[in-house]
Protein backbone atom coordinates (compact mmCIF):
# COMPACT_ATOMS: atom_id res chain seq x y z
CA UNK A 1 0.00 0.00 0.00
CA UNK A 2 1.59 3.34 -1.17
CA UNK A 3 1.25 6.34 0.71
CA UNK A 4 -0.85 8.23 -1.76
CA UNK A 5 -3.70 4.81 -2.28
CA UNK A 6 -3.66 5.33 1.68
CA UNK A 7 -5.16 9.14 1.46
CA UNK A 8 -7.11 8.11 -1.35
CA UNK A 9 -9.15 5.70 0.15
CA UNK A 10 -9.51 7.74 3.26
CA UNK A 11 -11.10 10.74 1.00
CA UNK A 12 -13.28 8.34 -0.92
CA UNK A 13 -14.40 7.57 2.65
CA UNK A 14 -14.83 10.91 3.58
CA UNK A 15 -16.81 11.24 0.41
CA UNK A 16 -19.21 8.55 0.69
CA UNK A 17 -19.65 9.00 4.99
CA UNK A 18 -20.48 12.72 4.40
CA UNK A 19 -23.42 11.80 2.25
CA UNK A 20 -24.70 9.56 4.60
CA UNK A 21 -24.55 11.99 7.44
CA UNK A 22 -26.41 14.53 5.36
CA UNK A 23 -28.92 12.54 4.85
CA UNK A 24 -28.08 10.87 1.70
CA UNK A 25 -28.90 7.48 0.42
CA UNK A 26 -26.54 3.89 0.67
CA UNK A 27 -26.75 3.78 -2.97
CA UNK A 28 -25.14 7.46 -3.63
CA UNK A 29 -22.62 7.32 -1.01
CA UNK A 30 -21.43 3.73 -2.60
CA UNK A 31 -21.38 5.30 -6.16
CA UNK A 32 -19.31 8.43 -5.37
CA UNK A 33 -16.80 6.51 -3.43
CA UNK A 34 -16.58 4.31 -6.30
CA UNK A 35 -15.92 7.23 -8.62
CA UNK A 36 -13.30 8.94 -6.34
CA UNK A 37 -10.84 5.79 -6.85
CA UNK A 38 -12.04 5.46 -10.65
CA UNK A 39 -10.77 8.92 -10.93
CA UNK A 40 -7.27 8.71 -8.67
CA UNK A 41 -5.70 6.32 -11.46
CA UNK A 42 -3.96 4.44 -8.55
CA UNK A 43 -6.18 1.73 -8.81
CA UNK A 44 -6.96 -0.98 -11.32
CA UNK A 45 -10.61 1.09 -12.13
CA UNK A 46 -11.75 3.92 -14.01
CA UNK A 47 -8.48 6.16 -15.20
CA UNK A 48 -6.03 3.15 -13.61
CA UNK A 49 -8.09 0.30 -15.46
CA UNK A 50 -5.59 -2.38 -17.58
CA UNK A 51 -5.30 -2.95 -20.54
CA UNK A 52 -6.29 -6.61 -22.26
CA UNK A 53 -4.38 -8.36 -24.28
CA UNK A 54 -5.14 -6.23 -27.66
CA UNK A 55 -4.41 -2.78 -26.17
CA UNK A 56 -8.08 -1.80 -25.05
CA UNK A 57 -8.77 -0.82 -21.59
CA UNK A 58 -12.67 -2.51 -20.94
CA UNK A 59 -14.09 -2.14 -17.49
CA UNK A 60 -17.17 -3.22 -15.84
CA UNK A 61 -18.98 -2.23 -12.63
CA UNK A 62 -22.22 -2.83 -11.10
CA UNK A 63 -24.17 -1.25 -8.42
CA UNK A 64 -27.09 -2.59 -6.08
CA UNK A 65 -29.91 -1.25 -3.81
CA UNK A 66 -31.31 -3.59 -0.89
CA UNK A 67 -34.61 -1.82 -0.30
CA UNK A 68 -35.80 -3.01 -3.68
CA UNK A 69 -33.33 -5.10 -4.85
CA UNK A 70 -32.71 -2.61 -7.99
CA UNK A 71 -29.32 -3.16 -9.65
CA UNK A 72 -27.39 -2.27 -12.56
CA UNK A 73 -24.14 -3.11 -14.52
CA UNK A 74 -21.98 -2.78 -16.96
CA UNK A 75 -19.52 -5.23 -18.39
CA UNK A 76 -16.96 -4.39 -21.34
CA UNK A 77 -17.71 -0.85 -21.24
CA UNK A 78 -14.91 1.62 -22.85
CA UNK A 79 -13.94 4.67 -23.02
CA UNK A 80 -15.49 6.00 -19.94
CA UNK A 81 -14.13 7.56 -16.53
CA UNK A 82 -16.50 5.97 -14.58
CA UNK A 83 -18.07 2.76 -15.37
CA UNK A 84 -20.15 2.54 -11.56
CA UNK A 85 -21.76 5.82 -13.15
CA UNK A 86 -23.21 3.85 -16.27
CA UNK A 87 -24.28 0.95 -13.93
CA UNK A 88 -25.89 3.12 -11.82
CA UNK A 89 -27.74 4.67 -15.25
CA UNK A 90 -28.34 1.02 -16.51
CA UNK A 91 -30.10 0.76 -12.79
CA UNK A 92 -32.27 4.37 -12.76
CA UNK A 93 -33.15 4.18 -16.48
CA UNK A 94 -33.60 0.83 -17.66
CA UNK A 95 -35.77 -2.14 -16.85
CA UNK A 96 -32.41 -4.10 -17.46
CA UNK A 97 -29.77 -5.25 -14.81
CA UNK A 98 -26.45 -5.51 -17.57
CA UNK A 99 -25.39 -4.36 -20.07
CA UNK A 100 -22.51 -5.22 -22.16
CA UNK A 101 -20.24 -4.69 -24.85
CA UNK A 102 -20.09 -1.55 -27.38
CA UNK A 103 -23.56 -0.91 -26.52
CA UNK A 104 -22.88 -0.55 -22.89
CA UNK A 105 -20.08 2.07 -24.31
CA UNK A 106 -22.74 3.93 -26.39
CA UNK A 107 -25.41 3.35 -24.06
CA UNK A 108 -22.81 5.52 -21.68
CA UNK A 109 -21.86 7.82 -24.49
CA UNK A 110 -25.74 8.71 -24.79
CA UNK A 111 -26.02 10.39 -21.12
CA UNK A 112 -22.81 12.17 -22.14
CA UNK A 113 -20.69 10.44 -19.28
CA UNK A 114 -16.95 11.41 -18.93
CA UNK A 115 -14.66 9.92 -21.10
CA UNK A 116 -11.73 8.22 -20.55
CA UNK A 117 -8.40 9.94 -21.03
CA UNK A 118 -6.03 7.58 -22.82
CA UNK A 119 -2.13 7.47 -21.55
CA UNK A 120 0.29 6.64 -23.27
CA UNK A 121 1.15 3.68 -21.39
CA UNK A 122 -0.91 1.95 -18.43
CA UNK A 123 -0.05 3.01 -14.92
CA UNK A 124 1.58 0.30 -12.72
CA UNK A 125 0.09 -0.16 -10.87
CA UNK A 126 -22.98 3.69 9.52
CA UNK A 127 -24.38 6.40 10.03
CA UNK A 128 -23.15 2.93 10.71
CA UNK A 129 -20.89 3.67 8.06
CA UNK A 130 -19.20 3.29 5.05
CA UNK A 131 -16.56 0.27 4.14
CA UNK A 132 -14.33 0.35 0.76
CA UNK A 133 -11.63 -1.61 -0.93
CA UNK A 134 -9.26 -2.38 -3.16
CA UNK A 135 -7.44 -5.69 -3.97
CA UNK A 136 -3.90 -5.80 -3.70
CA UNK A 137 -2.27 -8.09 -6.18
CA UNK A 138 2.01 -7.99 -6.22
CA UNK A 139 1.96 -4.70 -8.02
CA UNK A 140 -0.36 -3.17 -5.83
CA UNK A 141 -3.11 -2.78 -7.83
CA UNK A 142 -7.13 -4.08 -8.03
CA UNK A 143 -10.27 -3.96 -8.47
CA UNK A 144 -12.32 -1.20 -6.11
CA UNK A 145 -15.74 -1.60 -4.39
CA UNK A 146 -17.79 0.04 -1.25
CA UNK A 147 -20.66 -1.16 1.21
CA UNK A 148 -22.80 1.31 3.10
CA UNK A 149 -25.90 1.77 5.08
CA UNK A 150 -27.42 5.26 5.34
CA UNK A 151 -30.00 6.57 8.34
CA UNK A 152 -32.91 4.54 6.94
CA UNK A 153 -31.34 0.68 7.20
CA UNK A 154 -31.01 0.36 3.67
CA UNK A 155 -28.14 -1.27 2.12
CA UNK A 156 -26.05 -0.55 -0.69
CA UNK A 157 -23.22 -2.58 -2.80
CA UNK A 158 -21.07 -1.67 -5.64
CA UNK A 159 -17.71 -2.26 -7.32
CA UNK A 160 -15.58 -1.56 -10.31
CA UNK A 161 -12.65 -3.01 -12.37
CA UNK A 162 -10.08 -2.90 -15.31
CA UNK A 163 -9.85 -6.74 -15.21
CA UNK A 164 -6.80 -9.00 -14.88
CA UNK A 165 -3.59 -9.22 -16.39
CA UNK A 166 -3.44 -10.54 -19.53
CA UNK A 167 -6.95 -10.80 -20.35
CA UNK A 168 -8.62 -12.26 -22.98
CA UNK A 169 -10.38 -9.87 -24.97
CA UNK A 170 -14.18 -10.66 -23.53
CA UNK A 171 -13.75 -12.09 -20.37
CA UNK A 172 -15.93 -11.03 -17.96
CA UNK A 173 -15.37 -11.72 -14.30
CA UNK A 174 -17.32 -11.53 -10.84
CA UNK A 175 -17.72 -7.51 -10.68
CA UNK A 176 -20.63 -6.73 -12.88
CA UNK A 177 -22.63 -10.26 -12.25
CA UNK A 178 -24.54 -9.70 -8.82
CA UNK A 179 -24.61 -12.22 -6.62
CA UNK A 180 -21.20 -12.50 -7.61
CA UNK A 181 -19.24 -9.91 -6.90
CA UNK A 182 -21.90 -7.61 -5.50
CA UNK A 183 -25.30 -8.53 -3.57
CA UNK A 184 -27.19 -6.31 -1.60
CA UNK A 185 -30.60 -6.79 0.83
CA UNK A 186 -32.34 -5.35 3.62
CA UNK A 187 -33.46 -8.23 5.19
CA UNK A 188 -29.30 -9.22 5.02
CA UNK A 189 -26.76 -7.32 4.51
CA UNK A 190 -24.12 -5.87 1.41
CA UNK A 191 -21.28 -7.84 0.26
CA UNK A 192 -18.68 -6.66 -2.18
CA UNK A 193 -15.98 -8.99 -3.60
CA UNK A 194 -12.48 -8.83 -4.75
CA UNK A 195 -10.16 -11.28 -6.26
CA UNK A 196 -10.11 -14.21 -9.06
CA UNK A 197 -13.66 -13.73 -10.54
CA UNK A 198 -14.08 -17.12 -11.79
CA UNK A 199 -13.87 -18.68 -8.54
CA UNK A 200 -16.12 -16.01 -7.12
CA UNK A 201 -18.56 -16.86 -10.05
CA UNK A 202 -18.67 -20.61 -9.53
CA UNK A 203 -19.72 -19.67 -5.47
CA UNK A 204 -21.53 -17.31 -6.17
CA UNK A 205 -20.01 -15.72 -3.25
CA UNK A 206 -21.91 -12.35 -2.65
CA UNK A 207 -25.37 -13.98 -2.61
CA UNK A 208 -23.97 -16.79 -0.23
CA UNK A 209 -22.78 -14.21 1.86
CA UNK A 210 -25.90 -12.30 2.39
CA UNK A 211 -28.41 -15.86 2.55
CA UNK A 212 -26.06 -17.25 5.44
CA UNK A 213 -26.70 -13.26 7.08
CA UNK A 214 -30.11 -13.73 6.64
CA UNK A 215 -30.39 -17.30 8.35
CA UNK A 216 -28.90 -15.22 11.31
CA UNK A 217 -24.82 -15.62 11.37
CA UNK A 218 -22.38 -12.66 12.18
CA UNK A 219 -21.25 -10.98 9.45
CA UNK A 220 -17.81 -12.86 10.65
CA UNK A 221 -18.89 -16.11 10.76
CA UNK A 222 -20.73 -15.98 6.97
CA UNK A 223 -17.51 -14.79 5.63
CA UNK A 224 -15.30 -17.00 6.90
CA UNK A 225 -17.30 -19.83 6.08
CA UNK A 226 -18.02 -18.72 2.67
CA UNK A 227 -14.12 -17.43 1.87
CA UNK A 228 -12.76 -21.28 3.28
CA UNK A 229 -15.03 -22.54 0.57
CA UNK A 230 -13.58 -20.28 -2.19
CA UNK A 231 -9.91 -21.53 -1.38
CA UNK A 232 -10.87 -25.08 -0.73
CA UNK A 233 -13.55 -26.09 -3.07
CA UNK A 234 -12.44 -23.86 -6.67
CA UNK A 235 -8.44 -22.90 -5.20
CA UNK A 236 -9.76 -19.64 -5.42
CA UNK A 237 -8.36 -16.31 -3.39
CA UNK A 238 -11.03 -13.29 -2.47
CA UNK A 239 -11.40 -10.88 -0.47
CA UNK A 240 -14.70 -9.31 1.25
CA UNK A 241 -16.47 -6.15 2.31
CA UNK A 242 -19.64 -7.35 4.71
CA UNK A 243 -22.08 -5.05 6.30
CA UNK A 244 -25.55 -5.29 7.93
CA UNK A 245 -28.25 -2.77 7.90
CA UNK A 246 -28.08 -2.40 11.94
CA UNK A 247 -24.42 -1.65 11.52
CA UNK A 248 -22.18 -4.91 12.05
CA UNK A 249 -19.34 -5.19 9.53
CA UNK A 250 -16.04 -7.10 8.73
CA UNK A 251 -13.43 -6.75 6.05
CA UNK A 252 -12.13 -10.07 5.81
CA UNK A 253 -9.50 -11.73 2.78
CA UNK A 254 -7.49 -15.05 1.78
CA UNK A 255 -5.14 -13.27 0.07
CA UNK A 256 -2.26 -12.09 1.35
CA UNK A 257 -3.35 -8.31 1.18
CA UNK A 258 -5.97 -6.38 0.73
CA UNK A 259 -6.05 -2.58 1.29
CA UNK A 260 -9.39 -1.77 3.01
CA UNK A 261 -11.24 1.10 5.32
CA UNK A 262 -13.89 1.57 7.31
CA UNK A 263 -15.46 4.79 9.10
CA UNK A 264 -18.32 5.89 11.38
CA UNK A 265 -17.79 9.13 11.29
CA UNK A 266 -15.69 9.55 14.69
CA UNK A 267 -12.07 9.99 14.65
CA UNK A 268 -10.42 9.47 11.45
CA UNK A 269 -10.80 6.49 8.83
CA UNK A 270 -9.59 3.52 9.66
CA UNK A 271 -7.38 2.14 7.03
CA UNK A 272 -5.33 -1.14 6.17
CA UNK A 273 -3.18 -3.30 4.25
CA UNK A 274 -3.85 -6.21 6.17
CA UNK A 275 -7.32 -7.63 8.09
CA UNK A 276 -7.38 -10.73 10.44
Amino acid sequence: MTARQATCLQAALHIGFHLLDRGGSALTAVEQTIRLLERSGLFNAGAGSRLQLDGVRRMDASLMDGRELRAGAVASVEHILHPVTAARLVMDHTDHVLLVGPMATKFAAYFKLERLRVRPRPRRRSYGGLLAHMKVRPDGHGTVGAVAVDRSGTVAAGASTGGIDRMLPGRVGDTPIIGCGVYADNRSGAVSMTGRGEGIIRLAVAKDICDRLGRGLSPTAAARHVLRAVVTRVGGAAGSLVLTPDGRFTIMHVTPHMIAGWWDGTGQPTVKDRFR
